[in-house]
């Protein structure tokens, strides 16, 4: 299995906010960051909101010509990673970057640069095209615009598996230190998917809510009056490394990542399996990966998109998985807050979790006020629940059946400055 790998930065850029701290505490208010869209001509929509990240400059993290070459999604995630880094404390300058590697997962890319050229070609001709379209636009860019521009020679990769993507960049960084391959790894996702295409797609498919007179509560997962989720944009990243080597260089462990497990359905494009054997084998296969047993887990981060058939799938696994202990575990949801962010949304949920664990505070799920009787589970409502929480399970879920899901571990420093890794059974349990 390998030596024990631990979380030492994150970053997050988010509805809520443009830091990880402005992102934590507006899940913790219960905040909604969704709001009618402000950045394209919405007349003859059905749907005209969105969870946008407000008051974005690329100018503050990247030089103008670079930032000129990198679509939104490759910006969003460059911010995330250089707080992480900062964070972490990392200093690059005097490390073997052939071993440092990035892992950024996104479903969409630069599905906004490639619509804007489109147009620009329809409109003017093939000599208007922007000549960087290509490189600007394919679903690595994030992973390689952050090689090219923090100089790490290691592995660089974008895992594509659609809303599950941020979190299957976790565990392909996980096996990468388990094995001994790469020493640190920058992993999460991106997506900035608020672009009048994207949103006339999932309008098509119905998998959005059409609230457009009270944005701030569309999105309602688990909610008996749930009617769609909403498209939000954003980045979440992650610096990883082993915990020997953190204990080395004298970096603080601010979680531990015990395990991950993916499946797919096999069954459907954009519907999940009834039954939701996929996500319980995800979750399944990432406990047994930790050598967990299922009494372990104090917390979940579900995917939880406020869609009708997403959010019933998601509570029957758990109810396969935990049995009677289903109802003991609080399960929260952020995509009423932070909008589906799509590749983003399972980073930024495993954020979520570890801030969640060291804080001993779980945000609401945001809109949630009352729980569908076939959604019935221990939901955080309404205000931050104060729990020790030792061991967390957090599930992504995306179009084509994919299923992802990671183990998390809070991480203590006793007295005498000994890392021990703390799991167990029981979480302080309150009303939501």
């Amino acid at each position: 299995m390998g030596e024990q790998v631990v979380v030492t930065g994150m970053g997050a850029v988010s509805a809520l906010g443009l830091s990880l701290g402005e992102t934590w505490q507006g899940l913790l208010a219960g905040r909604s960051g969704v709001a009618p869209i402000a950045t394209f001509d919405t007349t003859g929509f059905a749907v005209r909101i969105a969870a946008a990240v407000p008051g974005f400059e690329a100018l503050e993290f990247l030089g103008r010509r670079e930032a000129r070459r990198a679509c939104r999604f490759t910006q969003l995630a460059t911010a995330a990673a250089l707080e992480a880094l900062s964070q972490a404390r990392l200093d690059l300058a005097v490390e073997d970057r052939t071993r440092a590697g990035v892992a950024i997962g996104s479903a969409v890319g630069g599905i906004g640069a490639t619509e804007e050229q489109a147009l620009n070609l329809a409109r003017h001709g093939v000599h208007r095209v922007n000549p960087v379209l290509l490189p600007m636009v394919i679903v690595n860019a994030a992973a390689c615009h952050l090689a090219v521009h923090l100089g790490l020679a290691g592995p660089a990769e974008a895992p594509a598996a659609a809303c599950a993507s941020g979190l299957v960049a976790l565990g392909t960084a996980l096996g990468w230190l388990q094995r001994g391959e790469v020493d640190v790894m920058l992993a999460g996702g991106a997506d900035a998917p608020v672009t009048p295409l994207t949103l006339a797609g999932f309008t098509r498919l119905g998998a959005l809510s059409a609230r457009n007179d009270d944005p701030a509560h569309a999105c309602r997962p688990f909610d008996a009056a749930r009617d769609g989720t909403v498209l939000g944009e954003g980045a979440a990243v992650l610096v990883l490394e082993t915990a020997g080597r953190a204990a080395r260089r004298g970096a603080e462990p601010l979680a531990a990542v015990l395990g991950y497990g993916a499946s797919q359905d096999a069954f459907h494009m954009t519907a999940p399996e009834p039954q939701g054997a996929g996500v319980m084998r995800a979750m399944a296969m990432a406990l047994r990966d930790a050598g967990l047993d299922p009494a372990a887990v104090e917390y979940v981060v579900a995917h939880g998109t406020g869609t009708p058939l997403n959010d019933v799938v998601e509570a029957h696994a758990i109810h396969t998985l935990f049995g009677a202990r289903a109802h003991q575990i609080p399960v929260g949801a952020n995509k009423g807050a932070l909008g589906h962010t799509l590749g983003a949304a399972g980073a930024l949920s495993a954020v979520a979790a570890i801030q969640a664990m060291r804080e001993g505070l779980l945000p609401p799920t945001a809109n949630l006020e009352t729980p569908d009787p076939a959604c019935d589970l221990d939901h955080v409502l309404a205000r931050p629940r104060p729990a020790r929480v030792r061991t967390a399970l957090v599930n992504a879920m995306g179009f084509g059946g994919q299923n992802a899901s990671l183990i998390l571990g809070a991480y203590h420093t006793e007295p005498r400055r000994h890392p021990t890794l703390v799991t167990g059974s029981c979480a302080t349990h309150q009303p939501g």
